[in-house]
């Protein structure tokens, strides 16, 4: 509509201002005519163009709105039962038992999954691309229901409670950080909307990204930007540790929360995890190996069934697949430690001839 409009409306200007200047040509009509014309067919114009887009601009809200209503009226795939009640959790104890699930019925992705993670304990769970880890998180979380088996916390089904308390009882720390855009104070007490100003400096400071929002002109009034752009990697993952602090909740998932991060940064990310997990149940799904030896039980899948559960100690006394995974990701560590060095000592050599030179 837009390019039909203004082909319309160029032609049948033209054709106006041209006929207009025959006229002047054969002495008919002056110059004064010929700008009235121009100004006549301007102000004919311009109220058909405003028109126009109103037009467009209703059929677009008219299609958005349909297409909402289309989104109201779906059902969810994953819905509540009648009878179903709020979650109590009195120690927090996850408990797998025999669970099997798929995305599609001809592709099963956890294949007789079984495991408990103790009140108060550490579970990690590694293994390669495609294993089932980050689907662990997701059923926890009851975006999913198992097809198999049974998922409980302090032996309720997840089945039989309400996804709002279940989900008030979760914590999550992913690895892509969801921030709005907004303020650095907005998206921190984004985790518990009733909270004080006092307790959301307080998360912010046991994140220890309290020093950094102070050397910001606007502190914690500061724009983050669309997806926390303005943000570093490290920034947006304190920012998302403060909402979890803020947030207090029983149960913490970690998901690969520091895979993204360079070294230095993801000691100082780690060991701000390490305060927000203390004392809290807490599942660990985790890339980096290295982030994950002081869990109480690290448990190893691979093309969705558990084949090694132990410490990180003994799964490496077991030399079976976590030892082989921890071994390449240590060839790799050194790997890049060793051409790092390389180029510090190059660029050191660089500097010294130039000096000397």
């Amino acid at each position: 509509m837009n390019s039909g409009q203004a082909v319309i409306f160029t032609i049948a200007l033209t054709i106006c201002l041209v006929m207009a200047a025959q006229d002047i040509v054969a002495g008919n009509q002056s110059v004064g005519h010929f700008a009235m014309v121009n100004l006549l067919m301007l102000q004919l114009f311009m109220p058909l163009n405003f028109m126009g887009m109103v037009y467009r601009e209703i059929k677009q809200g008219l299609t958005d709105i349909e297409r909402m209503m289309e989104v109201l009226d779906m059902s969810p795939e994953v819905a509540d039962r009648p009878d179903a009640r709020d979650l109590k959790v009195n120690g927090g104890t996850i408990r797998f038992d025999a669970v099997r699930f798929s995305y599609d019925p001809g592709r099963e992705i956890l294949k007789d999954v079984s495991f408990e993670v103790p009140a108060g304990k550490m579970v990690a769970i590694v293994g390669p691309s495609g294993a089932g880890k980050s689907t662990i998180s997701r059923i926890l979380l009851r975006f999913y229901d198992v097809s198999g088996g049974s998922v409980t916390i302090d032996g309720q089904d997840l089945r039989a409670v309400t996804q709002k308390s279940l989900r008030a009882a979760i914590g999550v720390v992913p690895q892509d950080t969801v921030l709005f855009n907004d303020t650095i104070f907005y998206n921190i007490k984004y985790g518990r909307p009733d909270a004080s100003d006092a307790d959301v400096i307080a998360a912010a400071k046991m994140a220890q990204i309290d020093d950094f929002v102070k050397t910001l002109p606007e502190g914690y009034n500061t724009m983050v930007g669309e997806r926390g752009l303005k943000l570093s990697g490290g920034e947006k993952q304190r920012v998302a540790i403060a909402r979890t602090i803020l947030k207090g909740p029983p149960i913490l998932i970690l998901d690969e929360a520091t895979s993204a991060l360079d070294s230095h940064t993801e000691k100082e990310i780690q060991d701000a995890l390490d305060r927000v997990s203390r004392d809290r149940t807490t599942v660990v799904i985790a890339h980096r190996l290295s982030t994950i030896i002081h869990a109480d039980i690290i448990l190893v899948l691979r093309e969705g069934m558990l084949v090694e559960k132990g410490t990180h100690a003994e799964l490496i006394a077991a030399d079976g697949l976590y030892a082989s995974l921890w071994s390449r990701q240590r060839q790799a560590e050194k790997a890049r430690e060793e051409l790092a060095q390389a180029l510090e000592e190059g660029v050191s050599l660089r500097q010294s001839l130039a000096i000397s030179g």
